[in-house]
């Protein structure tokens, strides 16, 4: 599968300068310095064409910074991200032709879309600007991607608090299909809805990616979702990237010691009853990682090596990858 978006080594790290009174004080004496947190660290992976690629990992793990990364909404501290083997601009600068071949969905379809805009607005205006449709022929191309994403024509006229929120999920896929992309970063795209209604969006999306020959970056922490819905799974911790899996594989034989403990809580309806056993310890802050492995404090396999030495990201099998020293012994297997 020849690869559609890479992230090469690529870092973001957001650093909050010290105010007025902050420099004043460190002048004077006082132990104040500016705040760095690191919020995606090294990470390398590609994505196929036609692929579905979920990243998952706890809140604060960095999966939404990445896709902002990958859309261009930021750019990376260290590293690069090619789209076809062309470094993705930043701040809407195009990367090539006449429309950007990368969108994004964003988590919460109230907050992204503009309350006072009306959706046949909403959805027309990237095609109207980027030349992809005329504006005499705005109406008809928005009502079309409105149909494709399971709304009625006339609810063009409408504004954003007139729709539910499964229906405003619609409109923010419509905005995002209206400049014909390639690969779309969904983030936690389903996570605000209704069970019922994240079924539908979800049927949606895989109906989309046979439509339009899409290929998606699913982000979520719905452990669920992603194995419905991927072909790979991207295992993320505190910025890093732990393993890298074929989806069936990867729920079938985790590795990595937090993947294991991810999927040991999946909740199953053929798992009899048994004690909720959460991973030991609070996630360690951004602003401070731990060195060597960011996880060696909550894992029940640290060595004194884990605490010193950053886990190279390996292949344990064949398309397997994993990060952990443990790996390393011969013959050594997770259980």
């Amino acid at each position: 599968m020849s690869a559609l978006l890479e992230f090469d080594a690529v870092s973001k790290r957001f650093s909050k300068r010290l105010d007025v009174v902050e420099r004043f004080a460190r002048k004077l004496g006082a132990k104040v310095s500016e705040h760095t947190v690191h919020a995606v660290d090294q990470v390398s992976f590609t994505i196929g064409e036609r692929e579905v690629v979920g990243l998952v990992g706890e809140s604060g793990c960095g999966k939404s910074t990445l896709g902002r990364v990958a859309c261009g909404l930021y750019a990376p501290s260290d590293g690069a991200v090619r789209y076809r083997g062309v470094s993705v601009a930043h701040k809407g600068e195009q990367m090539s032709g006449a429309r950007r071949p990368i969108q994004m969905i964003f988590q919460d379809p109230f907050a992204s879309l503009n309350p006072r805009m009306r959706v046949a607005d909403i959805v027309g205006e990237a095609p109207r600007v980027h030349g992809i449709v005329d504006a005499k022929q705005v109406g008809d191309y928005v009502a079309q991607l409105l149909k494709r994403v399971g709304l009625d024509a006339g609810f063009a006229r409408r504004y954003p608090h007139q729709f539910s929120g499964g229906q405003r999920a619609r409109v923010g896929i419509a905005r995002a299909l209206a400049v014909k992309p390639e690969l779309l970063v969904c983030d936690e795209a389903v996570a605000a809805l209704d069970v019922s209604i994240q079924a539908q969006v979800l049927n949606l999306f895989m109906d989309l990616r046979d439509q339009f020959q899409l290929t998606y970056l699913f982000i979520s922490h719905d452990l669920g979702v992603v194995r419905h819905l991927s072909d790979r799974v991207v295992v993320m911790y505190l910025g890093r990237v732990v393993e890298i899996a074929a989806t069936e594989r990867l729920f079938a034989e985790p590795n990595h010691p937090y993947t294991q403990a991810l999927l040991a809580e999946v909740p199953r309806i053929d798992r009899k009853r048994r004690t909720f056993v959460p991973i030991k310890g609070e996630i360690p802050s951004p602003l401070a990682p731990p060195p060597g492995c960011h996880f060696h404090p909550r894992c029940p396999y640290a060595m004194p090596r884990c605490s010193v030495e950053v886990p190279a990201l390996r292949e344990v099998a064949s398309a397997h990858w994993s990060a952990c020293h443990l790996n390393d012994a011969v013959g050594a297997k997770l259980q």
